[in-house]
């Protein structure tokens, strides 16, 4: 396993992106073989976080990195569109799926997980925040801005640290991710399956509805 707890210590006591220079990547499977949406929705280590009903025609499963410059960009300017369209109306159902591609990355995806606990709405809500502030906590004092952003949630600064450090949440996140890379052949940020069919990289609303409005009509 990549992430481990000694290098997760590490994090804790770290402030800049550089120091993390000398980690290695998460490896990843290249081969980008199509998966069926029943390998999609197999279910995994943590609870899915998913907006929209259950029995919604389309499911879209996003797999992102909470540092991920193209995660965060998608998330401010089409995910709102495709919430609004598709997801507030019934017709999609949204899954959100961490795919850390770094310590830091990890850390952001644990703290939404503690704070939401199996609140999918305040899951969306917080991940929106950490994107939007993608640049203050990744970029600058890590563990400062995450403790900020947990308190501002109602987290006190023992529960935050704990968070941060808890090993079994850690083992989940990456055994998601690894099911990920082995079985979906995930191998950047974002991906997304719709209804089972990959897109990579960070599509737009129209691609999305080009996708998503024939297989209503089916």
């Amino acid at each position: 396993m990549i992430i481990t707890r000694r290098a997760f210590t590490t994090m804790l006591s770290l402030t800049g992106l550089a120091a993390f220079a000398g980690l290695s990547p998460l490896r990843f499977i290249s081969d980008a073989m199509a998966q069926s949406a029943a390998d999609v929705a197999k279910p995994v280590s943590l609870p899915d976080m998913a907006l929209g009903p259950n029995d919604a025609a389309v499911t879209i499963t996003e797999y992102a990195s909470m540092t991920c410059p193209h995660c965060a960009a998608f998330n401010e300017q089409v995910f709102p569109k495709i919430k609004k369209e598709y997801i507030d109306t019934g017709k999609v159902r949204y899954i959100f799926r961490e795919f850390p591609l770094d310590i830091k990355a990890a850390a952001g995806s644990m703290l939404s997980r503690c704070i939401a606990k199996d609140d999918a709405p305040k899951y969306f809500a917080v991940t929106d925040m950490l994107f939007r502030q993608q640049n203050d906590w990744v970029m600058k004092n890590t563990t400062e801005t995450l403790t900020r952003i947990g308190k501002q949630a109602g987290l006190t600064q023992q529960q935050v640290e704990a968070c941060l450090k808890d090993q079994a949440l850690l083992d989940k996140i990456a055994a998601d991710q690894k099911y990920a890379s082995d079985v979906l052949k995930v191998d950047s940020t974002p991906t997304f399956f719709i209804n089972g069919e990959k897109i990579k990289g960070e599509a737009s609303f129209e691609e999305f509805a080009k996708k998503i409005n024939p297989l209503l009509k089916s």
